[in-house]
């Protein structure tokens, strides 16, 4: 399924794009507002945004630039089209971070291609894990060092599954893969519900990073965590849910009894503003993770002491 977000004015895009795609599933998701595309992107999983019309571009040049800016969102292909721009407005789109300009009569095989073309790139980003489609740990450093810059309060809150790796060898990695998409939607939906403006990334594997306020640490933390403990259960045969547990070999080659998932979260606050770089906070998320992870259950902790 291709998701495709456009906003058209005097030009009839879907029309050409159902044409272009013809071949493929796709889903279009309209949008006339910077806040109603960032809404469709926090519900479905945008391959590709296409605006079009006939004007001066005003409004799409400044729409192109908020996408951009937006560390969600930059990771989205952006294309344009307009039958006659002037050269400024193609400058300054591309400027702006467009990928594509299309531009005079539409070529159905040309433009089609083209579209096609970037769409796939963006699949293909490494800046993207494939498994949840949110952004990796290039785009989570970029979201911490420009967070840091704003010189404001918020925190960056980690992730991570208790006793994945015996989960994923007892059940195998198929099913290890869709409990890994689960847990990123679990997170990303209640990150999203509760604050429209926080940022989600996947580290990679069973770890993730999330990015909020700080005043809604609590409140986003204790919504996941319910969430998760309510849902995970279900990710478990009848028998081994009534059990409780499952026996598999753990890292020493032995067998091991290991209880359900759990999910731990480590909080790390800027609210004393003493941090300078993302590493810095790297560092110390580390070490409260490991703190997390000893404690019983599905929990969280908050650290919001200084840099050490």
């Amino acid at each position: 399924m291709i998701h495709c977000a456009c906003r058209q004015e005097s030009v009839d895009l879907v029309y050409h794009l159902e044409r272009n795609f013809g071949e493929d599933e796709v889903s279009f998701h309209y949008f006339r507002t910077f806040e109603e595309l960032l809404e469709t992107s926090q519900r479905f999983s945008l391959d590709l945004i296409v605006m079009g019309g006939a004007s001066d571009f005003t409004t799409e040049l400044k729409l192109v630039r908020s996408i951009k800016q937006n560390a969600f969102l930059s990771i989205t292909p952006t294309a344009l089209y307009h039958p006659s721009p002037s050269e400024t407005t193609v400058v300054t789109a591309y400027q702006n971070g467009a990928d594509e300009f299309l531009i005079g009569d539409w070529s159905q095989t040309l433009f089609g291609a083209r579209l096609k073309m970037i769409a796939d790139r963006s699949k293909r980003d490494i800046s993207v894990n494939p498994s949840s489609m949110l952004p990796g740990p290039a785009l989570i450093e970029r979201e911490i060092e420009r967070q840091l810059a704003l010189d404001q309060e918020f925190a960056v809150c980690y992730a991570d599954l208790d006793n994945f790796k015996a989960y994923n060898d007892y059940y195998g990695y198929y099913y290890g893969d869709r409990m890994i998409r689960l847990t990123s939607r679990i997170i990303r939906d209640t990150v999203f519900d509760l604050c429209r403006e926080g940022f989600v990334g996947h580290i990679g594997g069973d770890d993730f990073i999330f990015i909020i306020p700080d005043n809604l640490v609590n409140r986003i933390c204790e919504s996941i965590i319910k969430v998760f403990d309510t849902l995970v259960q279900y990710q478990y045969r009848p028998e081994d849910r009534k059990r409780g547990s499952i026996v598999t070999r753990n890292r020493r080659g032995e067998f091991e009894r290991f209880g359900l998932l759990t999910l731990s979260i480590a909080a790390l606050t800027n609210c004393n503003r003493t941090f300078d770089r993302a590493a810095e906070m790297s560092q110390m998320l580390a070490d409260l993770k490991k703190y997390a992870k000893s404690l019983p259950g599905s929990n969280y902790v908050i650290e919001r002491r200084a840099k050490y």
